[in-house]
C-alpha cells in the first residue's frame, strides 16, 4: 500500500490516538514535529503502547470533545514503548504514586507528525461507512484513547483522506 509517499508494509500495525485539541492537537504535533504520548492511565491502552506499538506504525490522530470530532491527521510511531516518566512527577496531572522508576506501571510512545487530512473525517462519516462499522471508535462503550485499527480500516481512511 502506498501511504505518505512510501510503501507501507503489510506487517505494519495501525492505531487511533485520541486527544482533545485543547490539550494537544494535530496542529501542536505539526509545530513540535514529534512528541511523547504520555498520561494514558488505562491498562489496556498501556499494554498496547508497551507491548505492541512499534516504530513506523501508522497513527490516525483523532480529535475528541470539540467539533468537528474525528480524524484530523496522520502520524507514526517514532519510538516504541518506554516508561511514562510523567507518572513520577507529583506536579504533573498524571502523577501516580504507585509507579516508580524502578517499577514503572505506565508506558508511553513517541509519535511523529506526518500530515493533516484535507479535512476532518468526522465520527458521523466513520459511522456511516459500511467498512468502518467494527472500528473501536464507533463501538458503544469504547472510550480507549489508544485503539488498534485493522489494516482494511486504515486503507479506507487513507482513501477518504
Amino acid at each position: 500500500m502506498f501511504v505518505f509517499g512510501y510503501i507501507t508494509p503489510m506487517l505494519s500495525q495501525f492505531w487511533l490516538l485520541k486527544s482533545e485539541p485543547t490539550t494537544y492537537s494535530i496542529d501542536d504535533l505539526r509545530r513540535d514535529g514529534t512528541t511523547y504520548w504520555s498520561g494514558v492511565r488505562n491498562f489496556q491502552a498501556r499494554n498496547f503502547m508497551r507491548d505492541q506499538m512499534r516504530v513506523g506504525d501508522g497513527i490516525l490522530f483523532y480529535h475528541s470533545n470539540i467539533p468537528p470530532i474525528g480524524i484530523s491527521g496522520f502520524a507514526e510511531v517514532s519510538r516504541s514503548g518506554y516508561p511514562d516518566f510523567t507518572a513520577w512527577d507529583p506536579s504533573d496531572g498524571h502523577y501516580d504514586p504507585k509507579s516508580r522508576p524502578d517499577d514503572p506501571v505506565w508506558f508511553m510512545v513517541d509519535i511523529r507528525y506526518v500530515r493533516h487530512g484535507r479535512e476532518v473525517i468526522t465520527l458521523a462519516q466513520i459511522k456511516a461507512h459500511p467498512a468502518l462499522q467494527k472500528m473501536g471508535v464507533v463501538q458503544r462503550g469504547t472510550r480507549l484513547s489508544v485503539q488498534p485499527v485493522h489494516y482494511n480500516e486504515w486503507d479506507v481512511i487513507i482513501h477518504l483522506a
